[in-house]
């Protein structure tokens, strides 16, 4: 690696020598914020169609409903693995190249598993374990989008986006919602015409595509450029260059593994706070999310052709959750707006469960207001997670956390299967689905915000 590299003076400093990393453009800046929506929109598609298609799939491959819960649980601990231990990858590969693999690594799954054949019984059902697992993969994407916009806003010319840096990465979360909608509105009109497969074919497509307009149009941060060649000098023996280059920037350097660094005392507290409150939050993602006709059907009575659209409609607007959720963000802090936006969501659902809301319209109403304060607040926390981290463990801290999800998942569906085994279907969403997603909410007031993570790395308070 040379000593300048995507214009980051990485040279040996000379006595109290200070630097800026170099700034990226308003175009680059604009250029990396469109393609991380796409990456992650594409991602989530993929991530998506497995529920959407579960049904079918069940059909073809022969799965009693016990069967397919069982084999989606495995696919939930296959992928906390791949989720896991994409973080230290990326810490070392880097930001750009994090995105290429995430991405491209979601485009074979999905060509992978259109090709999966069905009828070898227990070797297609662990083929399909295996492979599914890897969709771990899409669902880091928004890890490494997290660290490298955080980054790139750090640095960038754009004053809007330097100023407003949650705002503008709502946009990029809102992926989560774009990707769901694209995966229910192709199988809704293709699924009947072609089969499932033909569906995980068309989302390989534009995942190539995007891992090729990355390639071309991104840059490495300047930030990773400066903490990949600290490694270099640290595995070469030169610890005080290294250190000696590291105050230069402003920057505090650790030879410590990234996986190692998120456990440290000054880090430790956010990585268990933040992961139990992942956990939680997960029980409502999973049951007012992923299983919401559900929990309308059976839990209030609407028609199920009915509550597909509502969900429609619903994840529609869940977007401007986002949006709203990281503009809050810039103005009353991220921890605030994470801690009220999931008390509201619980208590919301609550109400939509009581025997007193009976109305279309309250249901409508009260399920959309708890999604909206679900799902919207995720555009924070990706975002204040970034900040809490600093570049050497950043991704190795966002993944780890974002794997968290998966026992959130499992844990959540065996409580909410046996809660409405034992009491049906509107208990067990109130007490797994509401009551976890409030009690994430009180879990978020255990955070505590590494201010000096973003002084230490922000080119604007280093003198030139």
């Amino acid at each position: 690696m040379s000593t300048q590299e995507a214009g980051v003076d990485l040279s040996t400093p000379t006595g109290d020598e200070k630097r800026r990393f170099p700034a990226f453009t308003k175009k680059q800046t604009t250029t990396a914020t469109v393609l991380a929506l796409l990456a992650w929109t594409v991602a989530v598609f993929d991530y998506g169609l497995f529920g959407t298609l579960l049904p079918a799939m069940q059909d073809e491959f022969g799965w009693t409903a016990p069967e397919a819960y069982a084999i989606n649980t495995w696919i939930a601990v296959g992928t906390a693995i791949v989720c896991f231990g994409i973080g230290p990858v990326i810490d070392r590969l880097g930001r750009r190249k994090g995105m290429m693999v995430t991405v491209g690594g979601t485009a074979v799954v999905s060509g992978l598993t259109a090709a999966i054949p069905t009828g070898l019984g227990f070797l297609s059902n662990g083929l399909l374990i295996f492979v599914r697992s890897f969709g771990g993969l899409g669902f880091s994407e928004q890890a490494v989008n997290a660290t490298y916009m955080n980054e790139v806003y750090q640095v960038t010319e754009d004053e809007k986006k330097h100023k407003r840096p949650g705002f503008h990465y709502s946009f990029i979360q809102g992926g989560w919602p774009l990707g769901f909608l694209l995966a229910s509105a192709l199988a809704l009109v293709f699924l009947p015409i072609f089969g499932w497969r033909a569906l995980y074919l068309m989302a390989t497509i534009p995942a190539f595509i995007i891992v090729f307009l990355i390639s071309k149009k991104l840059k490495e941060t300047p930030q990773f450029e400066l903490h990949h060649r600290l490694t270099e000098l640290e595995k070469s023996g030169k610890t005080e260059e290294a250190h000696a280059l590291a105050r230069s920037f402003g920057v505090e350097h650790s030879s410590t593994s990234p996986l190692k660094r998120i456990w440290e005392p000054e880090l430790r507290r956010n990585t268990i706070v933040f992961s139990l409150a992942w956990i939680l939050n997960f029980f409502g993602i999973a049951i007012f999310s992923v299983l919401g006709t559900s929990v309308l059907a059976n839990a209030k009575g609407v028609e199920l052709s009915t509550a597909f659209w509502l969900l429609i409609v619903i994840n529609l607007l869940a977007y401007f959750g986002y949006v709203f959720h990281g503009w809050i963000g810039d103005k009353i802090g991220r921890k605030r707006t994470i801690i009220g936006g999931w008390i509201i969501s619980g208590l919301s659902f609550a109400v939509m469960l009581s025997p007193l809301v009976e109305s279309s319209f309250l249901i409508i109403l009260t399920y959309g207001t708890g999604l909206f304060f679900l799902v919207g607040p995720y555009a924070a926390i990706q975002y204040y997670m970034a900040e809490c981290y600093p570049v050497s463990c950043r991704a190795t801290g966002l993944a780890f956390i974002g794997a968290m999800s998966q026992p959130g998942t499992i844990i959540g569906g065996a409580l909410f299967t046996i809660v409405a085994t034992a009491a049906g279907t509107g208990a067990a969403a109130l007490w797994v689905g509401a009551v976890g997603t409030l009690l994430s909410g009180f879990m978020m007031m255990g955070a505590k915000h590494v201010d000096a993570v973003m002084r230490e790395e922000s080119p604007h308070d280093i003198p030139a």
